[in-house]
């Protein structure tokens, strides 16, 4: 880092969060952008505690499908239903129903992880959304 960008980000540490949210103020109206995401980041950095209510209002938007459970009676039906889902070759995907607990497909839709955890446990699987 340069000499000035050492200077300015030891000033930022050094402000108090009344400070900091009129510094975001003053960018947003300087240059015409919403730093809705960093205040967060900034609250951080002047004290962690003021940061946790914001994480609470956050709405969670992307979910992970994970295989909890294969009854090895089923374990070819849920092979297949995970072949077909993920596009995954068949030794891929025998490795990751034979690791369960594990994830089939990360970082979705709510709407599309439901669908998901439906065709898994129609073919008998144990499955999550989280």
């Amino acid at each position: 880092m340069s000499a000035a960008t050492d200077e300015i980000l030891e000033k930022l540490k050094s402000l108090t969060l009344l400070e900091a949210s009129e510094l975001v103020k003053q960018i947003e109206e300087a240059f015409g952008v919403s730093a809705a995401a960093p205040v967060g980041g900034m609250m951080m950095m002047a004290g962690g505690a003021a940061a946790a209510p914001a994480e609470e209002v956050e709405e969670q938007t992307e979910f992970n499908v994970i295989l909890e459970e294969v009854p090895a009676d089923k374990k070819i039906a849920i092979l297949k239903e995970v072949r077909a889902i993920t596009g995954l070759g068949l030794k891929e995907a025998k490795d990751l129903v034979e690791a369960a607990p594990k994830p089939v497909k990360e970082a979705i839709a709510k709407e599309a992880a439901e669908e998901m955890k439906k065709q898994l446990e129609a073919v008998g699987a144990k499955v999550s959304v989280k």
